[in-house]
This record gives structure tokens, C-alpha cells and sequence, in this order.
């Protein structure tokens, strides 16, 4: 199976291409290990999060546009970093994603969980 997910066109393998052009032209290869791609991955979900900090349920839904393009940028951010570590490791995300969804099927059945926030143990 390919790692390659169609929409509009674009897929992940011409996202992680893209990636690594843009990460070879900077010569920061020697930056990225799986390690320092994590943490800073872990930075920019906290600047997302900031984004959210003290608002209500409602006005997170409800973004005004400045707000919501920052949370997308943002999302981007940490998807990119995500992707690097994918691939520093090798990493088939859709394969990965695909397999993890199967599992939590299984940890999480439809008919004991749902309407539920409890975790798949407490069940």
C-alpha cells in the first residue's frame, strides 16, 4: 500500500517531497532527528492550544478569522513536524493511522461507548 491519500490532486507523498526539499535547500537534515522533530512538534501543538486557552465551548467553534487562519497554520506546523517524523522512521502514516483506527474498533465498540468519554479499560 502506497502512502499516498488523493485529494484535489495532492497527496501525502507530494507533501513529504515538498518537506524534504524544503528542509534539504536549509540544510537542516542534521537538525531533524525523531527526537528534536517530537519536541518541536510538541511546541507548536502548545501554540495551538494557546490559541483555544479561556474560551468557551461555543467560541471555539466560532472562530473569527484571524483566529481560525492561526489555527490552521498552526495544525499545518504540527502536521509537518508529525510527517518528518514519519519519515526520519520510515513511518507509512496511512498504513499506520489505518491500523491504529482498526484497534480502537476494537478497544472502543460503537455499542458500549457511545455518548461515552470513559476510557476503553473502564469499560
Amino acid at each position: 500500500m502506497t502512502q499516498t491519500s488523493s485529494n484535489n490532486g495532492h497527496d501525502i507523498d507530494s507533501l513529504n517531497e515538498r518537506i524534504r526539499k524544503f528542509v534539504e535547500d536549509r540544510d537542516w537534515e542534521q537538525y531533524h532527528s525523531p527526537k528534536n522533530l517530537a519536541m518541536a512538534m510538541i511546541v507548536e501543538a502548545s501554540e495551538l492550544v494557546e490559541i483555544f486557552q479561556w474560551m468557551t465551548e461555543e467560541e471555539s467553534h466560532n472562530l473569527e478569522p484571524d483566529k481560525l487562519r492561526r489555527v490552521e497554520e498552526e495544525i499545518a506546523d504540527v502536521t509537518v513536524y508529525l510527517m518528518r517524523i514519519a519519515d526520519q522512521l520510515n513511518i507509512n502514516l496511512y498504513e499506520a493511522i489505518d491500523r491504529k483506527l482498526t484497534l480502537n474498533e476494537k478497544k472502543y465498540p460503537a455499542d458500549l461507548v457511545r455518548g461515552k468519554s470513559k476510557k476503553y479499560s473502564e469499560y
